[in-house]
C-alpha cells in the first residue's frame, strides 16, 4: 500500500480462468463503496503500453523471440506505471490491474525457455515494485482452454499455444504463489462467476467494506 493510502491489486492466471471478469467485479463493488478505482491491464493501459499491446498479441506467435518479448513487455509495463499506475496510487485510488510481471515471469520466464532469471533482473532494474495483493484465479487447463478457445478476436497470441502450455501456467502460477505468498491469494476458479465473487471479498480484508 502506498503512503497515500492507494493500493496495487493484481489479477493473475491461466488464459479463460476468469480473471479479467472478476477485475472487472471487484472495480465494480469498490466503487459502490465508494472508492476511487482504476481498472487497466496489460500489456496495455496506457497510450504507448497499448501500442506495444497491438504488436505483441497481433499475428504469428512465433515473430518475436522470448529475449525480445521479455523487453517488449518491459517497456510496456515501465510506461503503464508511470503513465497509469503510480499516479492513481499517489491520489490514493485503488489500482485494479489484469496480469502484471508474474505473467512475463509465466510466459516469457517460463514456457519459452529458462529466462525467469532474465525477466526478474529486468523488472528490478525497470520496474521496481510489485502488487501488493495478487488474487490467482486458479482454474483446470483444460477448462481454461476451451473457454479461451472460443472467444472469438483478433488477439489470440497465446491461446494458440494449446494445452501443454496452460498446464505449465497453471504449475508456475502455484509455484510463483508459495514463492511469494505474502502477496499471493489463491481463488478456486471454478463455477460460476458469481460463486467465485462470494470467493475472493473475503480473501481482501484490508479493503473495508469487501463483502458480499
Amino acid at each position: 500500500m502506498s503512503e497515500t493510502g492507494g493500493l496495487f491489486l493484481s489479477f493473475e492466471g491461466i488464459d479463460g480462468s476468469g480473471k479479467s471478469t472478476q477485475a472487472r467485479r471487484l472495480a465494480e463493488h469498490l466503487r459502490g463503496l465508494g472508492r476511487e478505482v482504476v481498472l487497466t491491464r496489460e500489456p496495455g493501459g496506457s497510450a504507448g503500453a497499448e501500442e506495444i499491446r497491438a504488436l505483441v498479441l497481433n499475428g504469428d506467435p512465433d515473430r518475436w523471440s522470448a529475449e525480445t518479448e521479455i523487453l517488449l513487455f518491459t517497456a510496456a509495463r515501465r510506461d503503464h506505471l508511470e503513465r497509469t499506475i503510480q499516479p492513481a496510487l499517489d491520489r490514493g485510488a485503488v489500482v485494479i490491474c489484469d496480469r502484471f510481471a508474474d505473467s512475463t515471469r509465466m510466459y516469457q520466464g517460463l514456457s519459452r525457455g529458462d529466462l525467469r532469471a532474465q525477466v526478474d533482473k529486468l523488472h528490478a532494474l525497470m520496474i521496481g515494485r510489485e502488487p501488493d495483493i495478487t488474487l490467482l484465479i486458479d482454474m483446470d487447463p483444460a477448462e481454461g482452454l476451451s473457454r479461451a478457445l472460443s472467444r472469438t478476436g483478433a488477439e489470440e497470441r497465446f491461446e494458440t499455444f494449446g494445452l501443454e502450455l496452460q498446464q505449465a501456467m497453471r504449475r508456475g502460477y502455484l509455484d510463483l504463489s508459495r514463492e511469494y505468498a505474502d502477496r499471493f491469494r489463491v481463488i478456486d476458479g471454478a463455477g460460476s462467476p458469481d460463486v467465485v465473487f462470494a470467493r475472493l471479498l473475503p480473501a481482501l480484508p484490508e479493503i473495508s467494506g469487501a463483502r458480499a
